[in-house]
């Protein structure tokens, strides 16, 4: 299980939905963000995006794919990343917020929001769901 609060100094430590790339995350409360920490890449997402992910999971009622892409490349419909970039959701288009690293909301946020006890996921070596708790 993920150690860490959440902090600058004392950040989340989580592994991707395989277990295969260690990442740490951190909020900035003051500009209202994640810190998304993958080796030297720094990825930034709207702060929001915690809550606004598991109510759309509650709605959704049901698991989801992952679906995770960078920017560049498209996203696979009807998946947690699609939705992270869709003009339907709440923002209106990306909760990533660093130009060329928008990507990668289905690979970084669920194990946040499963050490946060607001969803399930899966940890198979590819095609990863999860569901609302």
């Amino acid at each position: 299980m993920a150690t860490g609060n959440g902090t600058k100094e004392n950040p989340w430590q989580l592994k991707t939905p395989p277990g295969t790339s260690d990442y740490t995350m951190h909020r900035d409360e003051e500009k209202q963000i994640l810190v998304c920490t993958v080796g030297k890449t720094v990825l930034h997402y709207d702060l929001r995006c915690i809550n606004d992910l598991h109510e759309m999971l509650k709605a959704h009622g049901d698991w989801m794919e992952l679906g995770s892409a960078d920017e560049q490349k498209p996203a696979k419909e009807g998946t947690v990343e699609a939705w992270g970039r869709s003009a339907e959701n709440p923002v209106k288009g990306w909760y990533g917020l660093k130009k060329g690293l928008r990507g990668r909301f289905g690979m970084y946020l669920p194990p946040l929001m499963e050490v946060l006890g607001l969803a399930e996921l899966e940890h198979n070596p590819r095609n990863n769901r999860m569901r609302a708790k």
